[in-house]
């Protein structure tokens, strides 16, 4: 098994992937920031983008209940900087990428969309603890999008 080596290899590989696959997998960088948030709204996302059988109507309703998510995170964001709200608003983002009904998505790859709002809740929460997480979490999607096609 040979890894992800940069994020242009990364995101080639993303877009080489079918919509349900970049669900799936996008659903696992959202899971990887979920202990940025307690909003259940997120595990129905996860749980939905995972699931390669859900339907319109199933995707439809996590894409809106998500979307409810980044618009309560953004409600409570304000001026005041609180990067740990800032931080469950990225995560209410991504899991809303990866559940995003099919003819909504533009050009953006799901997936890709997942990732780059996940680093961004990571960079939130690393700027709110003082640690060094961040390139971590870069390093972390390299390996679960290694796993999963190697699956």
């Amino acid at each position: 098994m040979t890894g992800t080596a940069n994020d242009s290899e990364f995101r080639k590989q993303l877009d080489d992937l079918s919509l349900a696959q970049q669900r799936a997998v996008g659903a696992r960088f959202v899971h990887s920031v979920k202990d940025l948030t307690d909003d259940a709204r997120i595990d129905v996302a996860i749980k939905v983008a995972q699931d390669s059988e859900a339907n319109n109507d199933e995707i439809h309703s996590a894409f809106k209940s998500a979307r409810s998510a980044v618009l309560d995170c953004y409600t409570r964001c304000g001026a005041d900087a609180d990067w740990a709200t800032q931080a469950s608003y990225f995560v209410a983002r991504a899991a809303s990428d990866v559940v995003m009904p099919e003819k909504e998505i533009s050009n953006n790859n799901p997936a890709w969309q997942a990732a780059m709002h996940s680093r961004m809740a990571r960079t939130c929460a690393v700027i709110d603890t003082d640690t060094t997480e961040e390139q971590q979490e870069t390093e972390q999607q390299h390996r679960i999008l290694d796993h999963f096609l190697n699956d």
